[in-house]
């Protein structure tokens, strides 16, 4: 059994990736006349797909970005700014 905490990280390219993702995801929920981040927000809690509509492809682009990921991302943005 390992006693030490494991670190974990992301490189760079793979958060632009994200980031191109969520636009692209973003950009149909609001094309699609939804509110974009409560439909994100619903996904990221639940995992649920139905929160993002097959419009431009975005539900199979969503399933490319690990949650985990995701929200490792996000805090580190968010605290960073």
């Amino acid at each position: 059994m390992v006693d030490k905490t494991m670190p974990f990280s992301i490189k760079g390219e793979r958060e632009n990736e994200m980031k191109e993702i969520l636009t692209t995801v973003y950009d149909a929920l609001k094309e699609k006349g939804y509110n974009p981040i409560n439909q994100l927000v619903g996904y990221i809690l639940s995992e649920d797909p139905t929160y993002i509509t097959t419009y431009n492809n975005a539900r199979s682009l969503i399933r490319h970005i690990d949650r985990d990921e995701l929200l490792q991302v996000m805090v580190k943005k968010y605290l960073d700014s």
